[in-house]
Order: C-alpha cells, then structure tokens, then sequence
C-alpha cells in the first residue's frame, strides 16, 4: 500500500462535483490505485511517467513514484478536455 497525495488541481476539480455516485467512483478508483498504483494506463509523449484511470466520462491522472512509494493524484478532467 502506498501513500496518497492530491494536487490543488485535483482538489478544486474533486468539491466542484455535485453528482454523489459520481464522487463514490473517484474514491473507489483512487482505494484501487493505493492498493496497486500500476492499474492504470500508463501515458506517452508530453505526459510520459504519468498514468490514467477512467471514470466515465471522467479521467484520473496520477503519476507513482516508485521509490518514494508515493502516488500523487493530477487532476480529474473530462475526456474531451484532453
């Protein structure tokens, strides 16, 4: 299990969600990510050492530092935003 740590950018974008199912999800995926951080995709070019979880319609990127066993939680965007 590894420790979690969120951006101000996934702060802002995480209270700005009215939709209470919706915020379930993110919590979930993110229990999942502190569990096994590699589950998610992970990104190529501008965004290498990043991965990605979706959460319809919704994306969560987080990037994991393995030797600090610390996971730090980007931002949560609408895929179209990408």
């Amino acid at each position: 299990m590894v420790d979690v740590e969120f951006t101000r950018e996934f702060r802002s974008a995480f209270f700005k969600i009215k939709d209470k199912f919706l915020k379930d999800k993110v919590i979930k995926q993110i229990e999942k990510i502190k569990h096994n951080p590699e589950i998610g995709k992970p990104m190529r070019n501008v965004r290498k050492g990043t991965r990605e979880v979706y959460i319809k319609p919704n994306r969560l990127s987080y990037s994991y530092i393995i030797k600090d066993n610390v996971v730090y939680i980007l931002d949560l965007y609408h895929k179209k935003k990408q």
